[in-house]
């Protein structure tokens, strides 16, 4: 059996687990539409507000405190109050699909540096990732959903 979210493999005899952290996830929904004139906070035919809005009423049960939602270029940002490092979802429109929205959670690898520390983030990234996980099976109106892989994320 497959661990969740790693790879069993095998070498020198015993079995172990490589895990990656889930950071990008992919959906479908009708239930996130573009507001009018959304487009003209970020770019043209980039639209999630709506997608930023839900998670930021959503996240605070699952423990994250919300600081505040932001317009980028390519999207919506949802920064979270975390004291360690910075701590964010990005949310947007995914052009390849109808109705279909890509979110990624920053920081994406599982050490950073502060101040020439390394600070470890594996594991408040991956309590995000299934409480985002957890928001988005806990509707029907979500379809298709779609962690990528750790190659897919580095791309």
């Amino acid at each position: 059996m497959r661990p969740r979210g790693g790879l069993l493999l095998q070498g020198a005899g015993q079995l172990y687990v490589k895990s990656h952290m889930r950071t990008h996830v992919e959906f479908t929904s009708a239930a996130f539409p573009a507001y009018p004139g959304e487009e003209d906070q970020i770019n043209p035919g980039r639209y999630g507000k709506r997608v930023a809005e839900y998670l930021a009423s959503e996240l605070p049960k699952a423990g994250f405190a919300v600081r505040t939602i932001g317009a980028e270029d390519w999207g919506w940002c949802v920064e979270l109050e975390n004291a360690a490092f910075p701590l964010w979802i990005g949310c947007g429109n995914y052009e390849e699909r109808e109705n279909a929205f890509l979110c990624f959670i920053e920081p994406s690898k599982p050490k950073i540096r502060k101040w020439l520390r390394s600070i470890e983030t594996s594991s408040v990234v991956e309590r995000l990732a299934s409480a985002l996980d957890a928001m988005l099976r806990g509707r029907a109106d979500v379809t298709k959903i779609r962690w990528w892989a750790e190659d897919e994320a580095r791309t």
